[in-house]
């Protein structure tokens, strides 16, 4: 494919086949180059979104190398969460309309102009949200609402280990933890990191490079929920460090290992581990994704939680932006805008 710059958009509700810029890989592993695609016209159940913003994510580097749980046929576009305005709506689509701003959790499509997105999983973004900060707070408080309030039901004064929480999703798990009324204990890499969690509701801070990670949270009481998005070493210490009938949620493997969970092991303590992929209720449960979304993206307009965006990124310089995610520098989300 070219790398031509795109025509001028289609005017609003036009279902004509648009030329948009994106970034993608032909196949997996391979890197991210500039092309122009056709984009099709929004098909039924779609609507055709002029994406205004992307926001990264570590599942976006999984999907790039064929590791990720929700597989995509080449050319991979990765961009799993975006948000922008309608252009055209496909058969029988009355809501969004054309012209409304939404935000969607698409899954990839997101490192370009525009994308056909399903209309289902559109959630309208208010006007006082801008759109860069509704693409960042889709996967990250998305997945923190979901695993904390309806997979681990965290209780108002228990105790919640969130590693990673230096990143996108902790720091999203740090601030809903909080505002459950949780004591949290944010584990991160570097003071940076740390002094984010501490803004977003932290109580106490461990540096992840401890030596003894499981010492320190025992110290501290040990663990009644674990929000995990590192993996490896670190899963095992807190695993350890739990108290019985804690509740451990495997959010991520950020740490490059997929721990073995010893199932004798929960029998001693009386422990429950719990699954949760939030692309999955796109098939499963798409009315409950959509729920909780909305509840996100209210709270964003209420101004009730934070928006953690450490760095942005015009889309010509998206492979800057991936490098980025990969070096795990940057604390909070990276967007990929379209200016």
């Amino acid at each position: 494919m070219d790398d031509t710059p795109s025509d001028t958009p289609p005017p609003p509700g036009s279902r004509a086949r648009a030329p948009v810029v994106r970034w993608q890989a032909l196949r997996e592993g391979a890197p991210l180059h500039r092309a122009t695609a056709h984009l099709p016209p929004p098909g039924p159940g779609e609507v055709r979104l002029r994406i205004a913003a992307c926001a990264l994510n570590f599942a976006d580097l999984l999907l790039l190398e064929g590791r990720y749980q929700d597989r995509v046929e080449p050319p991979i576009v990765p961009g799993i969460e975006m948000a922008g305005t309608v252009e055209a709506a496909g058969p029988g689509v009355t809501e969004p309309a054309v012209g409304a701003r939404v935000a969607v959790h698409a899954g990839h499509g997101g490192l370009a102009e525009a994308a056909n997105v399903p209309a289902a999983l559109c959630v309208e973004v208010p006007a006082s949200v801008p759109l860069d900060v509704a693409a960042s707070v889709l996967v990250a408080h998305g997945t923190a609402r979901l695993a904390l309030v309806h997979r681990a039901h965290l209780q108002a004064g228990e105790r919640v280990v969130v590693t990673g929480a230096g990143g996108g999703s902790g720091l999203a798990a740090v601030e809903t933890a909080a505002a459950l009324g949780a004591e949290v204990v944010a584990v991160a890499r570097g003071a940076d990191k740390l002094e984010a969690a501490r803004a977003a509701g932290a109580v106490h801070l461990i540096d992840a490079a401890t030596a003894d990670l499981r010492a320190e949270v025992k110290a501290l009481g040990g663990a009644d929920v674990v929000f995990d998005t590192v993996g490896g070493a670190v899963w095992e210490a807190l695993f350890r460090a739990a108290r019985p009938e804690a509740r451990l949620l495997p959010i991520g493997f950020a740490g490059g290992e997929v721990p073995q969970i010893p199932a004798n092991h929960l029998l001693v303590k009386n422990l429950t581990v719990i699954g949760l992929n939030l692309g999955g209720y796109r098939r499963f449960a798409p009315a409950r994704l959509a729920a909780a979304l909305g509840e996100v993206m209210a709270a964003a307009a209420e101004g009730s939680l934070r928006v953690h965006v450490g760095a942005r990124f015009p889309l010509v310089e998206a492979p800057a932006a991936i490098e980025a995610l990969r070096a795990r520098t940057v604390p909070g989300k990276i967007v990929v805008t379209s200016a």
